[in-house]
């Protein structure tokens, strides 16, 4: 494992109506480092707001290609990592107060 700061592999929280509904069962999502794996991520949530995380299951996703308005150029939108972080029950992370 490569040694680095615990805010580089996680980027920010997904905002999102469906990760907004996964909060209420324990599981929170975040945007991380491309090059992040499972146990950097793990250690970096546990480190950054010391709770006790049971899993970490991990998303690649390809970034859109979308036209450019007025012309037939065609430009993509960069590709993210997503990481959905299932927390131990009596867990949470104050992301967002209610």
């Amino acid at each position: 494992m490569r040694i680095a700061d615990p805010r580089d592999i996680l980027i920010s929280p997904v905002v999102s109506e469906k990760s907004y509904g996964l909060i209420e069962a324990g599981v929170y999502t975040f945007k991380v480092d491309p090059s992040a794996t499972k146990p950097e991520i793990h250690d970096a949530v546990e480190a950054i707001w010391g709770v006790q995380v049971l899993k970490v299951n991990t998303i690649n996703r390809k970034g859109k290609v979308k036209r450019a308005r007025g012309t037939n150029r065609m430009g993509q939108r960069p590709d993210t990592k997503r990481a959905i972080v299932t927390l131990a029950p009596g867990n949470e992370i104050p992301l967002f107060e209610k």
